[in-house]
């Protein structure tokens, strides 16, 4: 495997695997995990490029493949090239400034989301007038409607789960790339100040790593290898 002075590090959001937009026309989820997992195996043995998950993450993501019945093949090239590992929770240091704003931020939603509920009560008063016949199934809809635009109002755009913090907190560690499709976890790795990718642009990337590597090799005018943000060229033996 060649030495690159530089390692570039990723860790991977449960996003990344599921979306769509990894897969090609017609390919179903588990021909597009594989593919992916290949291309991952080809980047860590060419460019030692390494892709993490935390458990709380791995968990996650091993149930949602389970539940879509992919195959224990695909599941054996999960667990060989992407290394799960903890996140030092108690070592990695998060400025107060963003505790800060994370608690105004939640503040305000939580207020929004009174106003999302007293709009609904509103509307299910109104419902009253109509025909009693028709009464339940308009309440019905105004719960619907309510649960939908509450769940938006409170939770989309914001760190609300133990495992996205997992992912940010091991990133922030290991001064890793955030690889994710979820713009909560953006936003917060904008704010600690972390590398970011959106799940649908990762294949490329590392495609045009190995494609710029290979065509180095080829002409033998030789490669620094992937640029990166100040890792150091260590690895570990679970690497």
């Amino acid at each position: 495997m060649p030495e690159y002075p530089l390692k570039q590090r990723f860790v991977l959001d449960t996003s990344v695997f599921i979306t769509e937009e990894i897969r090609r026309d017609g390919e179903s989820l588990e021909d597009a995990v594989s593919r992916f997992l290949d291309l991952i195996a080809r980047a860590k043995l060419e460019l030692n490029i390494s892709c993490y998950l935390p458990p709380s993450i791995y968990e996650e993501l091993a149930r949602m493949l389970e539940d879509r019945g992919v195959s224990e093949e695909t599941f054996a090239k999960l667990n060989a090239w992407v290394i799960k590992k903890n996140p030092a929770r108690f070592e990695v240091m998060i400025p107060a400034e963003i505790v800060y704003g994370f608690i105004d931020e939640m503040s305000d939603r939580v207020n929004r989301g009174l106003r999302v509920s007293e709009k609904a009560v509103r509307k299910a008063e109104d419902s009253r007038e109509d025909p009693a016949e028709d009464h339940l199934s308009e309440v019905d809809k105004v719960i619907s409607d309510l649960r939908d635009e509450y769940r938006r109002t409170l939770r989309q755009g914001v760190l609300d789960s133990r495992e996205d913090f997992d992912l940010l907190i091991l990133a922030r560690e290991m001064d890793a790339g955030v690889v994710t499709e979820d713009t909560g976890i953006i936003s917060w790795a904008e704010d600690f100040g972390l590398r970011y990718l959106k799940g649908r642009d990762f294949p490329g990337l590392l495609e045009a790593y190995l494609t710029a590597a290979n065509g180095d090799r080829v002409t033998g005018t030789g490669t620094d290898g992937p640029t990166d943000t100040g890792t150091d060229d260590t690895t570990d033996s679970t690497e």
